[in-house]
């Protein structure tokens, strides 16, 4: 059975931290020599380089940086196991590290994310907003714990990986007071030659939108297309456009942006995914928040009349 050297960890573990091995060896008062032959006889144990040279600094490899995290929680639930057989409460958050694919409405993402703030046991978030493969390659390398997503991952993908539905929602679109004043006749015919602002092309969002306005043989002036979903509902409180976003976060689209409601398309389906290397959640924060959203913000998520 092979076994896992902490001493080497630790040494390992605070080089990363500190950046040099000169800096760690201060802090752990240790001949700088002696720090370096304990972090190679790790990688010599592990079959890998864990850092390589930068400058005056040592910079984590890919696997180095998964090393890394490994080490950084097993250093912190060393703690908290002393801080619990003493009878110290550790006051010290699990870190649940999020990426947020740019495609998922910030208020959606809130919403998701909210009951992990919640939790009896105190959660620091550390969340990265950027595109999916983005995310997606530091959920790889296991610098991020999930990924919050509007698409399931494609079959047959490198990334090992699993896609956990949170939950589903129709779509409402919105206008600024003064220009609803200026649609003509039910939704989604008023629709028809009015100024409409879409997410870019290649979101789930918009190919559902594109389709739904063929259906409805609607030809909207596209005013304006974004990545960044906040930006556009910006657009849209300023009255430059029509906009779309999800039902289950009509109220507070409302009265964020100080919008109205002018119709609702329930057959456009937006899905919602967390994505993570595991198949079972071990998380407790991830797992906090995938019951929440399954139970709660999305068991209802049509907005009521």
């Amino acid at each position: 059975m092979e076994w896992l050297n902490y001493h080497h960890l630790l040494y390992f573990w605070m080089v990363a931290k500190e950046g040099t091995v000169a800096r760690a060896a201060k802090v752990l008062r240790l001949a700088q020599p002696t720090v370096s032959g304990q972090v190679r006889a790790l990688e010599n144990a592990l079959g890998e380089k864990l850092f390589v040279k930068k400058g005056r600094h040592l910079a984590l490899t890919e696997v180095g940086h998964v090393v890394f995290a490994y080490a950084d929680d097993i250093f912190r639930l060393g703690r908290e196991l002393l801080g619990t057989v003493k009878g110290r409460p550790t006051g010290r958050p699990v870190k649940l590290r999020v990426g947020v694919s740019d495609v998922v409405p910030k208020l959606v993402a809130y919403r998701i994310l909210e009951p992990a703030l919640r939790m009896a046991q105190p959660v620091q978030l550390v969340v990265d907003e950027d595109r999916t493969e983005r995310l997606l390659a530091q959920l790889a390398t296991h610098d991020l714990d999930v990924v919050l997503s509007d698409q399931p991952l494609p079959p047959g993908g490198i990334l090992r990986a699993f896609n956990h539905l949170l939950g589903e929602s129709g779509v409402s679109f919105f206008a600024a007071p003064r220009l609803r004043k200026t649609l003509n006749g039910p939704f989604p015919g008023c629709l028809d030659g009015q100024p409409l602002l879409v997410p870019l092309r290649g979101s789930f969002l918009r190919s559902a939108l594109d389709r739904y306005l063929v259906k409805h043989a609607i030809t909207p002036h596209i005013v304006g297309e974004f990545e960044d979903s906040a930006l556009l509902k910006v657009f849209g409180e300023r009255g430059e456009g029509v906009f779309a976003g999800p039902t289950v976060i009509e109220r507070e689209i409302m009265k964020h942006y100080a919008v109205t409601c002018i119709g609702r398309a329930p057959d456009i389906r937006e899905r919602f995914y967390a994505h993570t290397v595991e198949r079972r959640l071990s998380h407790p924060a991830v797992i906090a928040i995938g019951e929440s959203a399954r139970r709660k913000l999305f068991q209802k998520a049509e907005a009521p009349d």
